[in-house]
């Protein structure tokens, strides 16, 4: 189950378990349980502090392991096999529930010991899916702090018919106490927030009583990140908010075009980026989103919180979000077989016919991937010819069930109440509609500027692109902008996180000038 380096690097995590642990597995005869059963038995064998408990009784479900502190009830469950991304989940949880401490924030650790009433969380995920770990360990983290808790981590592809009741058409989905209670990719500050009503007030009292910055960034992506280390390298005040951490890296999977690196993916590149950010002395506020911007003696932005940022110079960075194609379904049935990330919630579709809206990079690697996994593949493509690389085209091609339709627009998500169940297109050379029946659309049209906030602050494109000039300067004084959410051409992350530099510097520079402007009107 385990390779020689896999269970070497795991031997060494191992020895950091304090107190003993109890593995408890359900199993049955098939070959899943079987694969998760000699799992669990390789586990033990590496620490003399696991012991393994196996339950045949079918009262939990098969396949399933759950891992709790020797003589405790189990709080933390992993049904199915948490290998591929979840592997590092069920590392902590053994970890954690050995009593090696989590690197959490201690205030955050202490909310979620102090929680009161009964949290029962249910996560439907998928092992490819680069999300959902985050989501599984702060659940399983909080059911490890405090017995009110309990988290189960539920492979979607493996329990598909309980996916199919409970209609689970998304990765990550989580339940609380047997009802929705949120979609995506969520940290334990986010889910301690919805579920301690007291939280947010309170952190939006911390937020108001910051003194002013010298450099706010608003955002967290690469070109965020980047300007963050700029500014806090010439020793000024900087301060960077975020929705997240990461913005829409944290959904790409392959980086293949990052220059001196060879490959890598979203989230080990946010990771790093989050820890060279943490390297230099810059107040990071994450889970923040602004809503508006105003100019007077001190650039301010307001937040959705009710909290108030003042700065002497702000950064925009607040990068784009994948393009909707605004029709009518689209929003009704979005998590309910309309979908923007093929890599995270492209499993729950095995077996089934999908759709692909999009003829560009990111379309044709999504009708790769899923073909894969997937019955067959149609991808609707608007103009007359494909934008993505001869080397994807030519690959889709020799795919025998991925079939490329041209000139086709969507017009309709069509639906039964409860989920997708196809799509209405035109020919736009024949001018005729027809119906594709499709369990899932996977939209991939590319990106739209997160700039609504903004619209008559600043000068926009007629894309809605903030206007900046080669410093990064925006219509406003003191306002800077940087990434994706700019007319900087190619939407790429080295040049995002080269705008963020540039931007940074370009505000150092006003910084520099306006004190001598107010040194000389003394």
């Amino acid at each position: 189950m385990l390779d020689a380096n896999i269970k070497k690097q795991l031997d060494t995590y191992l020895q950091n378990i304090v107190n003993p642990i109890e593995i408890t597995v359900s199993v049955d005869e098939s070959a899943k349980a079987k694969e998760l059963l000699n799992l669990c038995q390789e586990i033990t064998g590496l620490s003399d502090k696991i012991s393994l408990k196996q339950l045949t009784d079918g009262s939990e479900r098969t396949p399933s392991m759950a891992i709790a502190p020797l003589g405790e009830k189990p709080r933390v469950r992993f049904a199915g096999i948490p290998m591929g991304h979840e592997f590092t989940s069920l590392v902590l949880a053994l970890l954690q529930s050995g009593g090696y401490p989590s690197k959490a924030d201690a205030q955050l650790i202490e909310q979620a010991r102090e929680l009161k009433g009964e949290f029962h969380f249910e996560t439907y995920i998928s092992l490819s899916c680069q999300n959902c770990p985050d989501v599984v360990q702060a659940l399983n983290l909080m059911a490890i702090l405090n017995p009110n808790v309990t988290s189960v981590m539920i492979d979607g592809a493996l329990f598909q018919d309980e996916v199919n009741q409970r209609q689970i058409m998304a990765v990550p989905t989580v339940l609380l106490n047997g009802k929705p209670f949120g979609q995506g990719r969520m940290t334990l500050k986010e889910i301690l927030g919805k579920v301690d009503s007291g939280a947010a007030q309170r952190e939006a009292a911390s937020l108001n009583d910051k003194d002013p910055y010298d450099v706010l960034i608003v955002g967290g992506g690469p070109a965020g990140a980047a300007a963050a280390i700029y500014a806090a390298r010439k020793g000024i005040r900087t301060g960077l908010v975020a929705e997240r951490f990461g913005g829409q890296v944290m959904d790409t999977v392959g980086i293949e075009n990052f220059i001196s690196v060879n490959y890598t993916e979203g989230p080990k590149l946010v990771a790093s980026l989050e820890q060279h950010v943490k390297e230099y002395d810059v107040d990071v506020m994450d889970n923040q989103r602004a809503s508006k911007l105003r100019r007077d003696k001190l650039v301010e932005i307001d937040l959705e919180s009710g909290a108030t940022l003042k700065s002497k110079a702000v950064i925009l960075a607040t990068g784009a979000r994948w393009r909707e194609m605004n029709v009518p379904g689209e929003k009704e049935y979005r998590g309910k077989g309309v979908a923007y990330c093929p890599h995270c919630d492209g499993p729950l579709f095995k077996g089934k016919r999908v759709a692909v809206i999009g003829g560009g990079n990111s379309g044709i690697e999504a009708a790769i991937d899923l073909a894969g996994i997937v019955e067959h593949v149609t991808v609707l493509e608007f103009s007359d010819t494909l934008r993505a690389d001869a080397v994807l085209q030519k690959k889709a091609a020799s795919m025998a069930n991925i079939t490329i339709i041209k000139m086709a627009q969507t017009t309709e998500v069509r639906g039964d109440g409860n989920k997708v169940i196809g799509l209405t297109y035109k020919d736009r050379t024949r001018n005729e509609m027809f119906d594709l029946d499709v369990a899932g659309i996977f939209v991939q049209i590319g990106l739209v500027p997160n700039t609504e906030w903004l619209k008559g602050d600043l000068e926009l494109s007629r894309f809605g692109e903030i206007e900046v000039n080669s410093h990064g300067e925006t219509t406003v004084p003191g306002v800077f902008a940087a990434g994706d959410v700019t007319n900087v051409p190619y939407k790429q992350i080295i040049i995002a996180m080269g705008s963020g530099s540039t931007a940074a510097l370009g505000a150092f520079d006003y910084l520099i000038r306006s004190s001598v402007e107010d040194e000389a009107a003394a």
